[in-house]
Parts: structure tokens; sequence; C-alpha cells
């Protein structure tokens, strides 16, 4: 067992350190595929595109920009009611007024967003409205299309303006706007009867050439301007409009395509049936909704401006999606909180960053809530996976320590897992070696069960005792047993409680004789070496296995002085240096001073013996051996041997005094033995 010990390092298997170890490639691979495939099929979902569409209002409110083509809005609000003095819906005769002064007024094109569905009550008012628009030549009415659906059809009924305004030359536009499930309206209307494109028909009728007629904008988005206090557009009421000259500056209407709408407080219209009003985008931060006649408005400027927003084909977003899957994988799979995060927040802007710039500069939407939610869910799958890991880890932990150490010290150590990695710190402990006395004749006279019947009842005592006096078990080695105090958990009184449990080790030695002799089993003995000192503890090893290891000369010392037992007729030695720590030295007794093999300066040893005249006859005789006074040593040790017949130790002195008392000593003579000679 010295050979083996006698290294100087032992070794506890630890299960793995406190920095989490990167996940195997499988398991990275199929954590990451899982949430592609997730994530992706989300996309293809009515809840997934809901999801999108609510990063897509947050795009649009933060990337907003202000109106860019002159359009000005005229609102049937109330105070124009209070002003005509009329109910609503007024004469049309009241809108061959008002477009009589918005010509006048040169307004490029006039948009009325009201459907004319019926006639008048009154056939002059529809004329004289049919005649202001045939003279203007530039005048939008709007239709509309339902559905209808009974129990034996399903289709699309449009109306159209009364015929005597369809006669009259006006330009007719579908008004119909087609709102998200959230009633939010973001789909450009598309369509060759559309009203936007109505409206820039009519422009180039007045002003040939002056708008190129957009491309086919279907599955495109409404690219919103920037709202203002009283609405994206400037704003008029109808009653201004009516006397332009009297209530606005001059010129306020000239070039500009006019939309007049319903702007009510609270809609009075039969015609409409309903209040024309529209969410947004911005809806869900101002909390507001939009007139319809604003709606259209923002519809013509998308379409015009080549604004409107195209998402971008699902082969991209699938492969973004992978990518940054893969991304996120790769760098947490190794997971650990902080750096996970400020990780999945890094590839968070890597995809926001270069989404808004695309949105804001190129009207190109990537959907990417989804993508999004992708690096969130790769942080908490990861970060699931290493929170089962740690408890794995520290259920191995417990279960590795739990059978060497005090249940506090494992406690201990799980509070403080960073006292499991990797690596050694120079600490001060108290080494303790024992190993059984003859075992080696015992295991040759008996059959293997006896010897493991044997062996276990004993490690069963001593290894109990060392974690019930907070010792740290380090290994078994043959019938020999070592363990540390002060490490991996600081004590500061660990050269005593290294002591007390050695001691109470051998009283439990006799017991446990008395168990073997019933049981008819071989009797033991066992010898005890323990010394405090500095070394290296830690965990050694490779990266794959390592080991809770205690490294140094004075380990070597250690087991050493619990060899040499045999020699002085002790059972347990302990070296100066631990005898220095304990604060009762009473019950000490000192037995001589050892050389180890490669030092030069000797080590007092010691044992424990609780006859206080033994121990001050032995300090004597010591004393007076190492003066050289030899008569004073042999008076010593004699007196030893009439209290205490055959003391082993006092017996050693006497022969070591006979030898040496005749002899020529060197000037340099030293009472040290060797260990290397024990």
């Amino acid at each position: 067992m010295r050979r083996a010990l006698g290294r100087g390092i032992a070794f506890l298997r630890l299960p793995s350190g406190e920095r989490a170890a990167p996940l195997p490639w499988r398991v990275t691979a199929t954590v990451a595929a899982g949430i592609f495939a997730l994530f992706g099929g989300l996309a293809l979902t009515e809840w997934g595109r809901a999801m999108e569409r609510k990063g897509f209002d947050e795009l649009t409110v933060t990337s907003a920009r202000p109106q860019q083509l002159p359009i000005t809005l005229i609102g049937i609000d109330d105070a124009s009611l209070a002003e005509v003095g009329r109910q609503f819906p007024w004469p049309r005769s009241t809108h061959a007024k008002l477009v009589k002064a918005l010509n006048e007024a040169g307004a490029m094109v006039i948009v009325f967003d009201m459907l004319f569905a019926e006639p008048s009550n009154d056939p002059a008012d529809d004329r004289a409205f049919a005649q202001a628009i045939a003279e203007a030549g530039n005048v939008v009415v709007v239709a509309s299309s339902t559905f209808q659906e009974s129990a034996y059809f399903r289709q699309w009924t449009r109306t159209d303006p009364t015929p005597v305004l369809l006669a009259s030359g006006a330009g007719v536009g579908l008004a119909n706007v087609s709102p998200d499930r959230d009633t939010i309206v973001r789909n450009l209307p598309e369509g060759n009867d559309v009203l936007w494109r109505e409206i820039v028909r009519r422009a180039n009728v007045v002003r040939p050439g002056l708008l190129a007629e957009p491309d086919d904008q279907t599955g495109k988005l409404i690219r919103y301007a920037l709202p203002r206090e009283d609405g994206a557009y400037p704003y008029v009421s109808y009653y201004q409009a009516l006397s332009p000259e009297t209530h606005l500056p001059k010129g306020h209407f000239q070039d500009q395509i006019v939309l007049v709408g319903l702007r009510l407080t609270a809609s009075l219209s039969a015609e409409m049936g309903t209040q024309d009003t529209f969410a947004t985008p911005f809806t869900s931060v101002t909390g507001l909704v939009t007139p319809g006649v604003e709606l259209h408005a923002q519809i013509l400027e998308s379409a015009i401006t080549g604004r409107a927003v195209k998402p971008l084909p699902m082969p991209v977003q699938l492969g973004v999606l992978a990518l940054v899957t893969v991304l996120s994988s790769l760098l947490m799979r190794r997971w650990r909180p902080i750096l996970s995060a400020v990780l999945a927040l890094a590839i968070a802007f890597l995809v926001i960053g270069p989404a808004y710039w695309s949105f804001s500069t190129h009207s190109r939407w990537l959907p990417g809530m989804g993508i999004l939610a992708a690096i969130a869910a790769s942080y908490f799958v990861y970060g699931a996976i290493g929170y089962l890991g740690e408890r794995q880890r520290r259920s191995e932990i417990k279960r590795a320590f739990e059978r060497y150490v005090a249940p506090e010290v494992v406690d201990h150590l799980l509070a403080q897992p960073g006292r499991l990695t990797f690596g050694g710190e120079r600490r001060i402990v108290t080494v303790f070696f024992s190993d059984l006395a003859g075992f080696t004749s015992i295991s040759e006279k008996h059959g293997p069960d006896v010897v493991v019947r044997v062996l276990k009842q004993h490690f069963t005592l001593t290894t109990a005792i060392a974690k019930k006096h907070r010792g740290t078990f380090i290994q078994f080695a043959g019938d020999g047993l070592m363990a540390i105090w002060g490490a991996p958990v600081e004590d500061a009184n660990h050269a005593a409680n290294a002591c007390n449990a050695a001691r109470e080790m051998q009283a439990g030695m006799e017991l446990l004789r008395k168990d073997l002799a019933e049981q008819g089993l071989p009797l033991i003995s066992m010898r005890i070496g323990i010394h405090t000192c500095e070394v290296i503890v830690g965990n050694l090893g490779s990266e794959e296995q390592w080991y809770y290891s205690a490294l140094g000369d004075g380990v070597n010392l250690a087991s050493r002085l619990e060899g040499a037992n045999k020699a002085f007729g002790t059972r347990i030695l302990v070296s100066g240096s631990t005898a220095a720590a304990l604060t009762d030295r009473a019950a000490l007794r000192p037995v001589s001073s050892v050389i180890v093999k490669g030092k030069s300066e000797p080590v007092d040893v010691y044992t424990f013996d609780d006859d206080a005249r033994v121990c001050t006859l032995t300090v004597q005789g010591n004393a007076a051996f190492a003066q050289r006074d030899w008569e004073g040593a042999r008076e010593a040790f004699h007196a030893i041997l009439e209290h205490r017949p055959g003391d082993v130790l006092a017996l050693r002195y006497l022969a070591r005094i006979a030898e040496i008392s005749g002899a020529t000593l060197p000037d340099d003579w030293v009472p040290a033995e060797s260990l290397e000679k024990m």
C-alpha cells in the first residue's frame, strides 16, 4: 500500500466541473431541427401569420414617414353639419356645389368616398350633381361589392352609383378593403377596377402622362404614412371647402388630389349603414381608428409612390429561419445564462437590423416574429437542457460525495459548485492514512469471502467516523484508506478533527475486534499516520475523466508515518505540524524525530497517550537523549517500564542508548531517525 500511495497523489473521481460542457452534436442537431420544424410549420398557420402581422405593425409604426403626394382630405364632420344646417345625407346638389368650388380652386382629382347607389328624392338634385361631374371631368365616385351567401348560392354582388351619375362620365372605383381577422387593414386592394387605380387613370386624363400606373400589387401591404394630430393628410371641413375663398388660403386645393368622405364623431349616414372607420397598425399606439377617406388616401399613396410593402418569399423566410436556428444552436449549445442571453440578443439584432433596413428603405418585409421566437426558444430550450443537466450533475456530485463526506459537506459543495472546477489550488490540509497490520497474512490464510467480510466491516466503521468528523474520503487501496481534512470544504479545525477521528477509529477497532471474534473471523489491528501540510488539492486528470486529488510531499510523509507505527509500537503517529495545530496537547506523547528521504530537516512525531505520567517521563527522556545525557534518559525510560511494563517505545529508546552510548558520536549528531530504514 505504501508503494501505491507513496507517490504522493490520491484520487476521488468526480462527474464533471462547473463549466457546462457543450451538448453532443447529435443532440444539438436534433434541437435545431426541432425548433426549425416548429416555427417553420407555425409560419404556415393562421396563428403564425397573425403573430407576423403584429411584427408588421411594429415596423410600420417605427419606420413611418410623412406624406409625399399632394393629397387633401375634406371631411363631412360635426362642424359641417352645424354650418350646412341640414341632416345628413345632404341633397346631392350640395355635392354639386362642392365639385364646382373645388374645380375652380384648381383641384386635380376629386374623389367622393360615398356610395350614391339610390336616386335622390328629388331627381333635380341628381341632375345637378351629374352636370357638375360632367363639367369638371375629374371626379371619381365609389362602388362596392358584397359577398352574399345562402343555402342556395354564394356570390359577390357589386353595387354601383346610380345610372345618372354613371352617365355623367364619373370614374368609378371599388372602395372595398379587406381587414384581417384582428380587424386591422393591412392588405393593399388590387384589381383593375379598385379605387386607387381609377384615381390614377383620372389624374392621367386631366394631366396626361402625369402618373405611371403601378404594376401588379397583388400580395402587397399598405405602407402607412406618419399620422399627425389631425391625421396623416391635410384636412378641411366640408363647409370650408364649399367656400374656399372665404375660409382657406388661396391655392389651397391647387393640383391636389382631394378625397371627400365622412369624418363624424358618430356617423349619421343612412347610406353607409355603419360608421366608416377602420383600425390600422397605428390604432394600437394611438387608440384611434382611421376614417375610410383617410384609409383610401393611405392606399393611394402606397401604390403610387411604390412604397407598398412586399413580403419576402416563403423560401427566403425559411432560409433565414434555418440560418438563425443553426447559428443559435452553435452558439448556445454550451449554455451559460448571461453569455447565452447576450448571444441571443446579438443574433436578434442581426435579424432586426437588416429587416428594419429592408423594410424602411426598400419596402421589403421579412416576417421576423417567428425567427425572433426561434432565437428565444433556442435560449430557453438549451437553458432547460442545461438546467436538467445541472440537476443531473448535482445529483451525480451528491451520489459521488455522499459516500465519502458528511451530509453538510455535500450540501456545501452543491451550494458552491465552483469548488469542483477542473484544476487545483494550494491549501493547508491534514492528510490521513490507515492500514491494517498483518492483513497480508490474513488474506493468505482465509478465502476471499472472509477477506471481503472483514474489510467491509472495517471500512464501514472508518469511513463513517471520518465523515462524522468532517473528513473527505479519498480512496481505498487494498486494506488501506486515505482521507483529508480541510478540503474541499475549508475547516479551521482540520487537524483536531482528523486526530479526533483517528482516536475514535482506534476505540471503535476494539469493539470491532470483539464482533469479529464472535463471528469467528480473524482479528485485525490498524495503524494510522497523520500529517498537516500544504498540498495541491483539486480536480486533476484529463478533460474527459478527472479526480479530486491531493498532491505533494506531505501526502508521502503521512503515508510513511502510518508505516512507522510498526517500528515505534504505536497505533497513531502524527507529525509535529499536526501537533502544533492542536489546542489541546495534553494527551500527546513525543515519539521521535524522523528524517524524510530528500529532506534535511527532521520531523518530530507524536502519538496519543492518556497517561499523563508516561507522557511527562517520555518528554524528559527524549530531552536527555537529545542532550546525550544517557543516564538521565535511561532513568526516564526505566521509570516508564516500571509504570508500564513492556512499553515498546521505552524499550526502543533503551536499545538505542545501549547501541550508541559507548560509541564516539560526531559533533553534528542528531537524535533523528531515517524513515527509509523503518
